[in-house]
C-alpha cells in the first residue's frame, strides 16, 4: 500500500493515521475501487509490521468516513461513493435519487394526524385548526436505508394526505398534483448527531454512528409554510454540498 514512516517534520504521526491515510489515497487513486476486499487485519499487520490493533483502528476510521464497510465473516470492503446533494434547489428525495440513476424507495413507519405542538404551529403559522398530517417514512435508494424522514404538514392543506399510498411517491409531487399546493422555496438546516438505538435499527448502522440531521421548512408560492421536515441522513453514505461565489 505504501512506505510508513515514523514521524514527519511536524513530529510524530499516528501510525494508525498514516495507515488510514494511505488507504484513502489508494481509494482516491481508484487503486481500491468500490466492493474491493481488503486484506485481514493481520495480513495489513504483518505487511507493515504494525499492531493489529493500530490497523483496526485505522480501518475503523474509515468505516466511519463511510469510506469502507464490514462484512461480518467476510472481511472489509470499499464502499460506493458517497451521494452528493446540492443546497441550492428545492428537490424531493425522489427526484435527487432517479436523477443519480438510484431507484427510490420508501417504506412508511407510521401516518396520522396529531395535534401539533407549539413549536410546529409557530413554525407552520397554524390558526385555529393546529392538526398537522405527521409521515414518519424510512427512504431508500436501491433498497438500502439513506435515511429516515418525519414530514409535518398542516391538515387543512392535505385533509386526506393520510390516506394516499406514500410508499412510492414524492411527497412533494402529491402535494403539487393532488392537491394543489405549488412549492416554491425551503429554508434547511443542517447539523451533526449521533445515531439512537431507534435510529441505528433501521438505518442499518451502529448506535452512536454520525447521521446528519436536517430541519426543514418548505414555503409555496406565496410564501405560506406547508412542510416542516425533520430527516436523519446516514454521515457514511450521504453528503451535502453548496457552490459559493465571490462578488
Amino acid at each position: 500500500m505504501g512506505a510508513m514512516t515514523r514521524h514527519d517534520e511536524r513530529g510524530m504521526i499516528p501510525l494508525y493515521h498514516q495507515l488510514r491515510r494511505m488507504i484513502q489515497d489508494k481509494i482516491e487513486n481508484e487503486e481500491l475501487k468500490p466492493g474491493d476486499r481488503l486484506p485481514s487485519e493481520r495480513e495489513i499487520a504483518e505487511e507493515y509490521g504494525i499492531s493489529r490493533m493500530t490497523v483496526r483502528q485505522g480501518i475503523t476510521e474509515l468505516v466511519r468516513m463511510g469510506l469502507l464497510y464490514r462484512k461480518q465473516g467476510k472481511g472489509t470492503f470499499v464502499a460506493e461513493p458517497k451521494i452528493e446533494q446540492g443546497m441550492v434547489n428545492l428537490t424531493s428525495f425522489t427526484e435527487d435519487m432517479t436523477r443519480r440513476g438510484l431507484v427510490p424507495g420508501a417504506r412508511v413507519l407510521d401516518v396520522r394526524c396529531i395535534q401539533a405542538t407549539k413549536k410546529m404551529a409557530s413554525v407552520l403559522k397554524l390558526g385555529v385548526d393546529r392538526r398537522v398530517i405527521r409521515i414518519e417514512r424510512l427512504r431508500l435508494a436501491n433498497g438500502e436505508p439513506m435515511a429516515l424522514e418525519t414530514s409535518h404538514v398542516p391538515h387543512e392543506v392535505a385533509p386526506s394526505l393520510a390516506n394516499e399510498d406514500l410508499n412510492a411517491q414524492s411527497l412533494y409531487v402529491l402535494l403539487e398534483t393532488r392537491f394543489g399546493v405549488r412549492l416554491a422555496t425551503a429554508r434547511q438546516t443542517i447539523e451533526p448527531v449521533l445515531a439512537n438505538e431507534y435510529e441505528a435499527s433501521l438505518l442499518g448502522v451502529e448506535q452512536g454512528s454520525p447521521l446528519l440531521l436536517i430541519e426543514r421548512v418548505t414555503f409555496t408560492t406565496s410564501g405560506e409554510p406547508v412542510e416542516f421536515a425533520k430527516a436523519v441522513y446516514r454521515g457514511d453514505r450521504y453528503k451535502f454540498y453548496v457552490d459559493l461565489v465571490r462578488h
